[in-house]
């Protein structure tokens, strides 16, 4: 990398494009942190929870993102802006490693510039860099990976390969959908003039350190019952059992931006069908085989080949840069990055919280745009995204209310039950604002954590949503004492009863062993 960005800084217009395109797309985000975010999201009040609660891993992810999470919090707190900074600098980041990559693939400024415009606009990547997961993260250690592999095709030096090595295990120890990158470089090794790599030990030295980066989630899936497993299955067959591969493949255009689609075809174009792509040719197998291994699947979202996209639009910038150097075509130097920026204009409301909740909302009725989920969920005037970002704080307020009108000898005996990581987040958020008793529930992670409380007096429950006939199967006394309503929130969480439960009627241990909810 040092290498890449001593020819950058040699040529003026490469350095100052790119460095003016990783800068605005870190504004970007910084800006709608500070000033236009809508609030909290359902998932980063999850990760925030895991983050006080450091493992080796966790039901539906692997740890280095939370322990990430951790060090952002000692460093800046978990303040809204202080919790999405990194996602930011990471988008950053991702646009800068793009432009490295035009630069490797014998791209200039015009590449370089409709490259970094394809990845700020892109609305996945504009989602993904707003909100804190190990998506940011992800979309980073792929475009690094295909990076360092352009570098290994110019001249395979051991330490590069070593550094891809590292890179793809830390990319398994982020996010194991890292594993369809390993895929795919297989393919691409198998398939391409880079198969000579295989009759040395190098990509095996790679591949090795990989997999030890990766053995503490793998020990800590042992120990789990292979926890992370059971998740997978059934977030496949229940919450995306809905999502076809039709669905995936036409999810393309909205994910990655209408004007994202040439510009990836472009690049499959470059790299298969010309000389000078030839070369490359393994960044395309990669593609290529990410997008079949999800396609085949039948039940992948759209966005889970996001992270393969950078080094497709990096490829496609050069090649429009080609083009334009035509007399003919010379108008695409402008034309091109105008739309791009007028296209990205239009659509980046749609998932950067910039506009006014109802503004935004008029302005999605004015597109004529449907309100869709990808999980099957019931959706009013905003799409899920945005929904979840709204109503935690109004959830947590109520508990504590219904809280504080327990009598004192109750209340020191308390206990939530949530039904799902937002609600329990939630109230473990806000409990430094209000007074909430501690929180349990069945969802992912949290259900490993209530066995932490089987042993301790809590006699009296907060019930979060659910019936009272539904209750009153594991209390001996139920009752209704409020309901949390919110405006813009997921339907599901609007109109929740609290009840109050007393007497439980079975053992902990009976209850908390059948309430498991993994997806």
């Amino acid at each position: 990398m040092k290498r890449a960005l001593t020819e950058i800084v040699k040529s003026r217009p490469e350095a100052t494009t790119l460095l003016g395109l990783a800068a605005a797309k870190l504004l970007i985000h910084l800006y709608t942190n500070t000033f236009a975010s809508y609030g909290i999201f359902r998932d980063e009040l999850y990760y925030l929870a895991c983050s006080h609660r450091l493992d080796l891993g966790y039901v539906d992810h692997p740890p280095l993102s939370i322990f990430i999470l951790a060090v952002s919090r000692i460093l800046f707190g978990d303040s809204l802006f202080a919790l999405r900074l990194f996602p930011a600098v990471a988008g950053a980041l991702t646009v800068l490693f793009a432009g490295l990559i035009v630069r490797k693939l014998g791209g200039g400024t015009t590449a370089i510039l409709l490259t970094g415009l394809g990845m700020i606009v892109a609305p996945i990547h504009l989602a993904m860099n707003t909100v804190y997961s190990m998506n940011a993260f992800d979309i980073l250690l792929w475009t690094v990976a295909a990076y360092l592999l352009i570098s290994i095709i110019e001249n395979s030096r051991p330490v590069l390969w070593v550094t891809l090595g590292i890179v793809l295990g830390l990319g398994l120890l982020n996010k194991i959908s890292v594993a369809w990158l390993g895929a795919g470089l297989f393919v691409a090794l198998v398939a391409t003039p880079l198969r000579a790599q295989l009759r040395t030990r190098w990509p095996y030295v790679a591949g090795f350190i990989s997999l030890v980066l990766f053995l503490p989630y793998v020990l800590w899936n042992i120990r789990h019952d292979f926890a992370h497993l059971e998740f997978i299955h059934n977030a496949t067959t229940m919450k995306y059992a809905s999502v076809s591969a039709v669905d995936f493949i036409l999810g393309q255009v909205s994910v990655m931006h209408p004007l994202g689609v040439p510009l990836c075809a472009l690049g499959l174009y470059f790299l298969f069908f010309t000389e000078r792509g030839k070369r490359f040719r393994p960044l395309g197998w990669i593609f290529a085989t990410v997008a079949l291994i999800l396609i085949l699947n039948g039940h992948s979202k759209p966005e889970y080949l996001a992270p393969a996209y950078a080094m497709m639009f990096a490829a496609g910038g050069v090649q429009l840069e080609i083009f334009s150097r035509l007399r003919s075509l010379r108008w695409i130097r402008i034309a091109i990055p105008a739309l791009m920026v007028i296209g990205g204009s239009i659509t980046a409301p749609l998932t950067l919280p910039i506009l006014p909740v109802d503004t935004y909302v008029r302005y999605t009725q004015r597109l004529g745009l449907a309100i869709e989920s990808a999980e099957s969920h019931e959706l009013s005037v905003l799409h899920q995204f945005y929904a979840d970002m709204f109503g935690w704080e109004n959830l947590a307020r109520t508990v504590s209310e219904v809280t504080a009108a327990l009598p004192p000898e109750e209340r020191a005996r308390a206990l939530v039950v949530a039904r799902n990581y937002g609600e329990a987040g939630a109230i473990e958020y806000y409990s430094r604002k209000y007074d909430l008793p501690p929180v349990i529930s069945p969802h992912n992670n949290y259900w490993i954590w209530g066995w932490e409380r089987r042993d301790e007096e809590h006699s009296i429950v907060i019930i979060i949503g659910g019936d009272a006939q539904e209750h009153a199967g594991q209390v001996a006394e139920i009752a209704q004492a409020a309901t949390i309503r919110c405006r813009y929130c997921i339907p599901y969480e609007n109109n929740l009863p609290v009840f109050v439960g007393r007497g439980l009627r079975n053992s902990f241990e009976d209850i908390w062993s059948s309430a498991k909810t993994f997806i």
